[in-house]
């Protein structure tokens, strides 16, 4: 494989810093985008809410990552939270979109978004072919999130959209605090507990995005996503049991709408996902079960 120059918006992010370092350790050249002024030739200095960006730096890219936005984690109910968790996502990817779009290289788009595209399917398998149902916050964001790379769509570029589900590791959340909760034996299943909950490991999601960075045939939604979905229930049962604790709790339904506010959909809603597209092309996972990622995000490194 060629040495490629991957140019990464969030790069200093969980998953960029990540993904960043395994890059380079492969032999690819990183650059990271940052809002602060830099001359360090492994950072670009932008601004994409003034629209403003290096363009030679576009020019020399072979892959452009989008990871940026505000955490996810914040006050559910604040209109505040949720205008910049949609804002932060939508800027920067349309920003990068047209930037893509207006270059003469129009290097490879890996654009970020998250599984809450897919709105609640119950049961039923998931695959990067299915349809977007529902209007919860997160639905509806990860839409606007996939529409504002448009742009380098419509101008022929390879543009892969990052349908990336919880990434379980021991140093980010949502696998940080579920941990603590369940060591001091307050793990519990949500509602009834056998809504699907996809996930995937850190090492997998790193390997992943390094897979569609390295392999030109790859285009459209991408699912990151361990093979096998478990329940609720599943997972629980299975962090509890790696901790040598038990989860006998059970947060009601009623209970979690209330607190989960405008997200309850993505809390208690159904996604049976496959990552059809990654194995497809190739992809080997190292963790394919619900144990196996609990393992991964246990151990003391995961990548």
């Amino acid at each position: 494989m060629d040495a490629r120059t991957v140019v990464i918006g969030g790069a200093s992010g969980f998953l960029g810093r990540h993904l960043g370092a395994e890059l380079v350790e492969r032999g690819h050249a990183v650059i990271a985008l940052t809002r602060r002024p830099t001359s360090s030739p492994d950072e670009s200095s932008w601004d994409p809410y003034a629209g403003v960006y290096e363009r030679d730096v576009i020019e020399r890219a072979d892959v452009v990552v989008n990871l940026a936005g505000t955490p996810t984690i914040g006050n559910v109910h604040s209109r505040t939270w949720a205008r910049q968790l949609r804002e932060s996502r939508v800027t920067t990817t349309r920003v990068l979109a047209d930037a893509i779009a207006s270059s003469e290289r129009r290097p490879a788009y890996l654009a970020g978004n998250a599984i809450a595209w897919y709105g609640d399917h119950g049961d039923e398998v998931v695959t990067e072919a299915s349809d977007s149902r529902g209007d919860s916050l997160m639905t509806t964001v990860c839409r606007d999130w996939q529409e504002a790379a448009g742009p380098a769509v419509e101008a022929g570029a390879r543009v892969c959209f990052l349908r990336t589900s919880p990434v379980m590791d021991g140093s980010g959340a949502p696998f940080k605090q579920l941990r603590l909760l369940t060591k001091l034996g307050l793990g519990a299943r949500l509602g009834d507990g056998r809504q699907r909950m996809a996930m995937i490991s850190l090492r997998d999601w790193v390997g992943a995005a390094i897979h569609l960075v390295e392999h030109d045939a790859v285009s459209g939604p991408v699912n990151l996503c361990s093979p096998e979905t478990p329940t609720n229930v599943e997972f629980t049962q299975a962090l509890a049991q790696a901790l040598d604790r038990k989860a006998l709790l059970v947060a009601p339904g009623f209970a979690v709408k209330a607190g989960a506010g405008p997200v309850a959909g993505e809390v208690l809603g159904s996604i049976n996902l496959r990552p059809t597209v990654l194995e497809d092309s190739g992809y080997s996972f190292r963790d394919r079960t619900v144990h196996e990622v609990v393992r991964a995000a246990l151990a003391p490194s995961t990548t």
